[in-house]
């Protein structure tokens, strides 16, 4: 995603956050999440994600990509340190105990790092996945690297590991749009922090995590809004314009964002931005 998507952004340390991370999560699970699910399929399909699989999913927010595992059959287990709000919508759906229904007991929702995780005598999983996209933000691959380190003691030795990145901006209409943000909330040094996706982000990545890359592909992820709205409050729920909302104010980036959508609009009002992303399988030594 989180990321996608891009991870959730914190506040700056000692302010108070100026919009509802509550109402931001909700917009995330019900309006844009959905939007990678090419993307989680594709994945799931190639690697024959079913009853054999024991799945971790880092940064896992509100759980989709883990309840779409746990359909196949998979054991799953999220852990996030970063989207409390979005943590605790997964819980509704993968722990549903309070509608009465009964969870698997082989699913786990940790809020924390990878050594959270970490339980004496459990098996080690056979599949590791890191679905919020990099290739946005100048050292977005740094934290990536950080959670890979720390995930790949607790899987077995070759075990599958899926990293995800932006594809080529020319082919990603939705880079062009977030990009906004980053201007916004810093308009001396925005140019900076934005940087396009490069073609080997992920295999270097991989390599700085001592991971052996194993394959790639790449998947259509249209990013498409019943109406403007709708739009809006998808990629805000992103969390990447928290700053800019910060250093500015709502309603201007709330103008700013529209603007920007405006070329994406069709006829009937619905908007679609096509996108690729790319995803690479690595290994465990």
């Amino acid at each position: 995603m989180t990321p996608t998507l891009v991870r959730q952004q914190l506040p700056h340390s000692g302010a108070a956050p100026r919009v509802d991370q509550s109402a931001r999560a909700r917009d995330w699970a019900e309006i844009q999440e959905r939007m990678l699910v090419p993307l989680y399929e594709a994945v799931y399909e190639r690697l024959e994600v079913g009853g054999g699989t024991r799945l971790l999913g880092l940064g896992c927010g509100s759980g989709l990509a883990l309840l779409m595992g746990a359909a196949r059959g998979a054991a799953v287990t999220g852990v996030d340190s970063t989207a409390p709000e979005r943590l605790a919508l997964a819980r509704e759906r993968l722990l549903p105990a309070t509608w009465g229904t009964r969870a698997r007991a082989d699913t786990r929702l940790v809020d924390g790092s990878p050594a959270d995780v970490a339980v004496a005598g459990a098996p080690a999983y056979n599949l590791v996945t890191a679905f919020e996209p990099i290739g946005c933000v100048a050292r977005d691959s740094d934290r990536l690297a950080e959670l890979l380190d720390a995930a790949a003691p607790l899987a077995e030795r070759g075990a599958p590991v899926v990293l995800v990145g932006w594809g080529p901006p020319e082919r990603c209409a939705t880079s062009a749009v977030l990009r906004i943000a980053t201007k916004l909330a810093d308009p001396l040094r925005g140019a900076g922090s934005w940087r396009a996706a490069r073609r080997d982000d992920l295999e270097e990545v991989a390599h700085r995590a001592g991971l052996r890359p194993d394959g790639s592909g790449r998947v259509a992820c249209p990013f498409g809004y019943a109406d403007v709205d709708s739009a809006v409050r998808g990629l805000l729920s992103t969390g990447f314009f928290d700053p800019a909302v910060d250093a500015t104010d709502e309603a201007q980036v709330d103008k700013e964002l529209r603007e920007a959508l405006h070329p994406h609009l069709r006829r009937d009002g619905t908007l679609w931005m096509p996108n690729i992303f790319r995803y690479l399988i690595a290994r465990t030594r």
